[in-house]
This record gives C-alpha cells, structure tokens and sequence, in this order.
C-alpha cells in the first residue's frame, strides 16, 4: 500500500474530528470560526479534495471539509442501500447539527454537489448559501443522460453496476486506475502533485473503500436521484464549471435557471472536472466573491 511521503498542505492549521449521525461515524477536518460552510468532495477523493479551499475559506468561516459516508476514514457500510440518496442527504443534515449549526453554506463537487443540490431541496430552510462545482441540477442530469454524446461520456456508471470486476479494475497496480482517472482528465496535468496521488491511492485502499464508493453508482437507479419533483430553490446559488469536464457536457449547465431563482454561473475554460484542484486561486476567488456579496 502506498502512504503519503509528507504531510498534507497547510495540515498545521487543521482538525480532525468525528460526528456520528444517521448510524454512521464520520470523519472531517476543519479550521476557522464563525458561521458554517460544510464541503463535500467527489468521487474518488475525500475530504483532502479541499486542501487549497480549507485555509482561503476559514478566514471567514468555520470550514468543514467531510469525509462521505464509504470514504478514507468514515464509516463504511457495506450494503448497496446503504448509499441511497435520502440517506447520504441524512448524513449532511445529521452533520450540521451535531456541529451546533442549523443553518449552513453548504458547497458540493461531483457526487458531493448531487448531495448538496437534495439537501437544498429538501431542506432549503438550512442553506445559507449553495456552491456546486461541476456537477449539474439532477433534473439536468436526467436529462442529459437522454442524449448520445452524454450517455457516452456517462459510461462508466453503468460499467459500475457490475459486480467484482469495477473492484478489481479500480485496485490493480496499487490502486494505479484512480491515479490515472484524476490525471488523464485534467487539463492540467500538474495540478495532481505525487503526494496527491498517494494521498488518493491510499485512502482508496482503505479496507472497504472501493466497493463502498462504487456503491454510490450501484444505488443510483434506485435510490431516488433520478426521479423526483424539483422545487425551485430560492436561496442564493454559485455553479462553478471547469468547461472541458470529460464526464459532464458543458451543455448540462444550460436552463438551470429554471430550477433556482438566484444563480450565478462561473465558466473556467481550460480547466477540467477536477475544478477546484486545478484551478484552485480562481475558484477560491469566486467563492468569496460570492459570499460577500
């Protein structure tokens, strides 16, 4: 197994912690106070994801960058229902109010931002403030999915739902596979340094990790993200685009608007899915351009 060569950047000012909710123990780290501003990372990170937003963030807020349910040091249930949509929407409320908030900003990326998109509506009266980075509104995605050019850059969702075989592609070479996804879909292909890519290989080989995360992909088409009725959302919305995203179609983006009220939209050309990784002094800049305002 391959472990991190030095210790993560800026990790002196972090803390870690653990809250248990919805019959989970979960990890995060934080640093700063005032009011809270809850991320959420992806598929096939964890919290370290954040690294560059922790430290900008928590000059303003108190930052909590949380490990997902199935993710580095959280807990990992092992059954595909354990994954489903309500309950990881369970999670995050769980979360804001075992740290004494009722009321967040809450910011998500990739499986993070469909997370962050339920909880806001289904809760929306807990939601400062939503940040989405690269993931579209579902009602989009279902969309999306619809379209050719879409569902071939969706195909490893459906790949995904095999059993075993996801598991031992994902593990071969030292967990080579997640190294290579994060690179090869970067614009920048410097943004991910080797310590990165270790700190990502090792958290993936953590025992359970894999299936768990796979887990995600195998509960989507039943557990309720797909099909739902959207109400609009009302509270002050940020969508964060790195435009040459391998994954999702710029094109996604387009008529949200009719799903939140109050959107701004931020296109980063030249930049790809893993958008506040590569662009990380941009994105941070939007961000806090958007919370003062």
């Amino acid at each position: 197994m391959t472990h991190l060569s030095s210790p993560p950047q800026n990790s002196a000012h972090w803390q870690h912690g653990h809250v248990t909710t919805n019959g989970v123990r979960l990890h995060y780290v934080t640093q700063g106070e005032g009011p809270l501003l809850l991320l959420l990372h992806g598929f096939p990170e964890f919290w370290y994801s954040w690294r560059y937003q922790i430290p900008a963030l928590a000059r303003s807020h108190k930052v909590v960058a949380l490990d997902l349910r199935g993710y580095n040091d959280s807990d990992k249930p092992t059954a595909v229902a354990d994954y489903r949509m309500d309950l990881l929407v369970a999670d995050t409320v769980g979360v804001v109010k075992a740290l004494g908030y009722s009321r967040c900003t809450l910011v998500g990326h990739d499986w993070g931002g469909a997370i962050a998109w339920h909880v806001a509506a289904d809760h929306p009266q807990m939601i400062e403030n939503l940040i989405i980075l690269n993931l579209p509104h579902p009602a989009r995605m279902v969309q999306g999915l619809r379209t050719p050019q879409q569902l071939l850059k969706s195909w490893y969702i459906f790949f995904f739902q095999l059993p075993w075989i996801p598991e031992w592609l994902l593990q071969w070479g030292d967990y080579r596979p997640i190294e290579m996804a994060l690179i090869n879909s970067t614009v920048d292909k410097k943004a991910f340094s080797p310590a990165d890519l270790a700190a990502y290989r090792t958290a993936a080989a953590k025992g359970g990790a894999i299936t768990a995360m796979l887990n995600y992909y195998r509960g989507l088409f039943g557990g309720g993200f797909l099909a739902r009725p959207w109400p609009l959302l009302t509270m002050p919305t940020l969508l964060i685009w790195g435009e040459e995203d391998l994954f999702l179609g710029k094109e996604l983006t387009y008529g949200t608007e009719q799903y939140v009220q109050d959107l701004q939209v931020r296109y980063i050309p030249q930049c790809g899915h893993w958008v506040q990784q590569e662009r990380p002094a941009l994105v941070n800049q939007y961000i806090q351009e958007f919370l003062a305002e």
